[in-house]
């Protein structure tokens, strides 16, 4: 007499039956940050098309499926949505160009009269990752804007400011948890007030930055005056 199959036992030879088995074809490749590793590493980008198999032997085709990104050290398959977030070397890029552009910023609203002032945020810009910048470089930097008409800001808090700042921070803001953003506001509050409380310009600069930060502006009021209080 023949054994009864239960339910489960039909299942799993139905499995060994019949399955999908999805052809990977290779249609890119680059470097992005990898979640599963931790740390950048290369991609293939991968489109597949699926296929009906019995006993293991591909028989009709199913559509296609993908893309995919495939980690080359790993072999993790993960979104295309992976390659929104920057490389670790990317990321420190745009970290390092954020903080000279809000330094600029601050120094063009405030002036470049005081030393104290020039040596806090070249110090700043220095530890961000431009470890050549000087007093001079930056004086100079926000002297050569002030005098390209039509680019940089008029105004404190003009719309050249404006678009400098975005396109240095707009990039950025999503990549960094609230306390990096907070903290990059609070750099540059500590180089306004190098030489005394902000000036309305100032002020207004810093703001300019809060909001580029995508920081609220209750947070952004909190933070400059957080930033007042000695550590």
């Amino acid at each position: 007499m023949l054994p009864v199959r239960g339910r489960d036992d039909r299942a799993t030879w139905a499995a060994r039956i019949l399955g999908t088995r999805i052809a990977w074809t290779p249609v890119g490749d680059g470097e992005f940050f990898c979640t599963g590793c931790g740390g950048d590493r290369n991609y293939q980008r991968l489109t597949g098309r699926r296929r009906l198999t019995v006993l293991g032997v591909p028989v009709l085709p199913r559509g296609a499926t993908g893309p995919v990104v495939e980690c080359v050290s790993c072999r993790r398959h993960c979104g295309t949505d992976a390659l929104d977030h920057p490389t670790t070397r990317r990321f420190s890029a745009m970290l390092r160009d954020a903080v000279h552009t809000a330094a600029l910023a601050v120094l063009a609203a405030g002036g470049t009269c005081s030393r104290t002032v020039l040596e806090t945020a070249a110090g700043t810009v220095r530890a961000a990752g431009f470890d050549d910048c000087t007093e001079e470089q930056l004086a100079d930097l926000v002297d050569a804007l002030a005098a390209d008409t039509g680019r940089f800001f008029e105004q404190p808090c003009g719309a050249s400011l404006t678009i400098e700042l975005h396109e240095a921070l707009d990039p950025l803001a999503p990549h960094l948890a609230p306390a990096g953003r907070e903290a990059l506001l609070l750099q540059a509050a500590r180089i306004a007030l190098a030489d005394g409380p902000y000036t309305p310009a100032e002020r207004d600069a810093l703001t300019t930055i809060g909001a580029a930060l995508t920081l609220h502006a209750d947070d952004v009021t909190r933070l400059l005056a957080a930033a007042r209080t000695p550590s």
